[in-house]
């Protein structure tokens, strides 16, 4: 593994003047203060532990116009305080119209101002119980993807008393003069100043009052008449990023990305926003390595946000198979005007390319994806961006790409100006199981062996947690190069090693799989899929593709998918849902008359993948070939790198659960339910998530134990968020359905 490092305030108290043109534009800050409505987490967490010099800057600058108490004199109380931070701080920085001057970083620093809004909050909450409001104003909760909330209105104690508290419905439908339909409903929202921003199937944007769930305002990039995407699963998406405008009155923008456009929407009107590429709309189609047919690419991650960047990723079909499919580039526009920045590439583009030598006989010239999928994490502070990859073409044959083919099913360190690249861990050497990146990483700061380590963790499909120094690249505990079974394929050339962690364990019990493995609810059950797992060849994980068929566990749908884990910034905690699944994995040679993959072209598919779509190993018309449980809830202590709990996840699909096999068999309550959903922390001590079966759920974050269960209508296909408005209320989400069956439901606790 190769590693480029790079390198990388103090709150100033000053003297103030008060005069009474100062005073008078301090009222009107107040007057202006009651439409706020901003907190981020991060921020919350800073004037905690500003407090003391919060109490001395208030004296010295605020005191004397709101008194010692606060509670008012010559301006008003300014108690309780129950603003927003950025809001706040927007506002003194650029004051309020033409109604008060802003104040100058000479005049009143940043910290300052957190310092004061810290002391006011802790002013505001005697009883210890936070009443402002709070946002989650990135998919992943906060830059660092965490998943993690600071709100503690919701505990074990008052979990139970959640209602619903409002539903919205995308209402869409299949389209047949484009040929689409709307797909699982995957979407990660936000809430930022009072408003949920939510991505559909179709890719339209949805601003939604936080209270009530109202729509504000509705943008269609009709997506649909581009007719439906080549990847697996049609039509989803999962989110967007926000930014605000510096040189523009810190105008929020939602970057929207749909298909092969990045567009920029005006948070207010819900409009594109004009001065951005081309009306509001840039075709990235065109800033690749290479030029492509733009129906075979698309993005539907949320974008980040690097400053006045916008950085983007994208989602290329794993069933195309051909010379040069799109690649899996990583680039960055200019937030303001759409300019494109800089280009990374996974795929070298020349001999002299760092990688090139891993793809033998310049089998580069003619690879394609490698694509980022998920999308990127941003480390603001140390100017990287960490970009997981995934697969090169052909998923589970390499015949046509011998050696390792960097930089696929890796994790790599860009630097957040330029792209360059810093450094890079690859996961999988000559990838055959579909074993992308499947989420993006998660930044925090551990404590291992007395050492204090800035941290990116990488959940994986294969089921390893992987931990890097950030900047270094260097592994927190070492990984090992094991040999991994050989495939039979003629023309196969399966990589001699595989990277095993030594730490962290594995999520699951046990990766790979034996006849020991069986499922054993019954004995003439156990007998049944005995006889019907010996059809297949087994072996560890990394047991390659057959021409009979493999069984991997984990398949390719993974133990960790995009939904991601939570991560506890206080104690270094990881909380994730792991899949214990199979797939059968069956090569055969091409033959175009009785292929299942249309997106094959004939001149280039040599060996393919034999299977249609992503099939369990299965018996008895249907039940997994494997013994239960089928997902697990994990807790894993990263500064140990220990697992602290494992316990059974969901109670399993109602469809397994009632087979006609299982009639007369005692079944455990919980048999388990897979599926890509993650979950979300709060330091309320809760862990909430769905996803598998029509259950939402809250575990107690110390033990594991199910402290709430809420039948939800319809399956939920994707991750939860949690916020808290000003009226005190923390709301819980969670989109759920698929098809033109699907909404967003709010729980709430009801007011008294």
């Amino acid at each position: 593994m190769k590693q480029l490092t790079k390198s990388t305030k103090q709150p100033v108290l000053r003297e103030h003047r008060w005069s009474p043109v100062r005073i008078f534009t301090l009222l009107l800050l107040v007057t202006a203060l009651q439409a706020c409505q901003m907190e981020t987490a991060p921020v919350a967490e800073a004037m905690v532990a500003q407090n003391k010099v919060g109490k001395a800057t208030f004296e010295r600058i605020c005191a004397i116009c709101h008194g010692e108490d606060a509670l008012g004199g010559l301006a008003p109380a300014l108690l309780p305080f129950d603003r927003g931070s950025n809001a706040f701080q927007r506002i003194v920085r650029y004051g309020a119209g033409g109604m008060m001057m802003g104040f100058s970083a000479a005049e009143i620093s940043d910290a300052e101002i957190v310092a004061i809004e810290g002391y006011l909050r802790k002013l505001s909450q005697p009883s210890g119980q936070a009443t402002g409001m709070v946002e989650w104003p990135y998919v992943g909760g906060d830059p660092f993807n965490s998943r993690y909330s600071t709100l503690e209105n919701l505990t074990a104690e008052n979990v139970g008393e959640l209602q619903v508290a409002w539903r919205w419905r995308p209402a869409e439908k299949p389209m047949p003069e484009f040929g689409t339909i709307p797909g699982n409903f995957t979407a990660m929202p936000l809430m930022i100043d009072g408003v949920v921003y939510v991505t559909t199937n179709y890719n339209r944007v949805a601003a939604l009052d936080a209270e009530t769930g109202e729509a504000r305002w509705i943008y269609d990039p009709k997506a649909y008449t581009l007719g439906l995407p080549k990847i697996g699963g049609g039509f989803r998406h999962r989110g967007v990023a926000a930014w605000r405008d510096s040189e523009n009155k810190d105008r929020l923008n939602i970057f929207l990305t749909s298909r092969y456009r990045l567009i920029a929407i005006d948070a207010l009107t819900g409009e594109p926003v004009a001065s951005f590429g081309e009306n509001g709309v840039v075709d990235t189609s065109g800033d690749l390595s290479w030029e492509i047919d733009p129906a075979d690419f698309e993005m539907n991650a949320a974008p980040a946000i690097y400053g006045d960047l916008v950085i983007v990723g994208s989602s290329i079909g794993d069933n195309l198979i051909y010379r040069n499919t799109p690649p899996g580039d990583v680039r960055a526009y200019h937030a303001r005007t759409g300019e494109l920045v800089w280009r990374w590439s996974p795929i070298p583009q020349s001999p002299q390319d760092a990688g090139a030598d891993t793809w033998e006989n310049e089998t580069w010239r003619d690879a394609g994806q490698v694509e980022n999928w998920p999308g990127v994490t941003v480390d603001a502070e140390k100017g990287l961006v960490y970009v997981p990859t995934g697969n090169p073409g052909n998923l589970y044959y390499g015949g046509s790409r011998p050696g390792n083919n960097l930089f696929t099913t890796s994790l790599v360190a860009l630097d957040a100006a330029t792209g360059e690249r810093q450094w890079h861990y690859q996961a999988v050497h000559h990838g055959l199981w579909d074993y992308s990146m499947p989420t993006k990483p998660m930044l925090i700061e551990l404590e291992v062996d007395g050492r204090s380590i800035d941290a990116v963790v990488q959940l994986s499909k294969q089921g390893f947690v992987y931990v890097f120094d950030r900047v270094s690249g260097e592994p927190v505990w070492p990984i090992e190069e094991r040999e991994v079974p050989q495939s039979d394929v003629p023309g196969e050339q399966t990589a001699l090693t595989q990277p095993f962690p030594t730490h962290p364990p594995h999520l699951l019990p046990k990766h790979g799989i034996s006849s020991d493995d069986v499922f054993d609810l019954s004995p003439a059950l156990e007998a049944e899929a005995r006889k019907a797992m010996a059809q297949y060849r087994t072996g560890p994980i990394f047991t390659p593709p057959s021409l009979e068929g493999t069984i991997a566990r984990p398949g390719p749908a993974g133990v960790v998918s995009w939904g991601g884990g939570s991560l506890d910034p206080e104690t270094g905690i990881l909380y994730v849902k792991a899949s214990n699944s199979t797939r059968i994995l069956r090569v055969q040679k091409y033959d175009p008359a009785t292929s299942t993959n249309p997106l094959a072209k004939p001149e280039d598919a040599d060996w393919i993948d034999h299977e249609p779509t992503n099939t369990q190993a299965t018996f008895a018309d249907g039940l997994p070939i494997h013994k239960p449980p089928y997902a697990y809830l994990v807790a894993m202590d990263l500064n140990r790198g220990e697992i602290l709990w494992r316990v059974p996840f969901g109670k399993g699909s109602e469809a397994l659960r009632t087979h006609p096999s299982l009639e007369g068999v005692t079944l455990p309550d919980r048999l388990g339910a897979d599926g890509p959903p993650g979950s979300i922390l709060t330091k309320g001590g809760l862990i909430f998530i769905g996803g598998g079966d029509e259950t939402f759920w809250a575990f107690d974050k110390e033990t594991g134990e199910e402290v709430w269960q809420e039948p939800l209508p319809r399956r939920s296909s994707g991750n939860p968020m949690t916020y808290r408005t000003e009226s005190g209320r923390q709301f819980v989400l969670i989109p759920a359905g698929s098809g033109t069956d699907q909404e967003l439901i709010a729980y709430a606790i009801p007011n008294k």
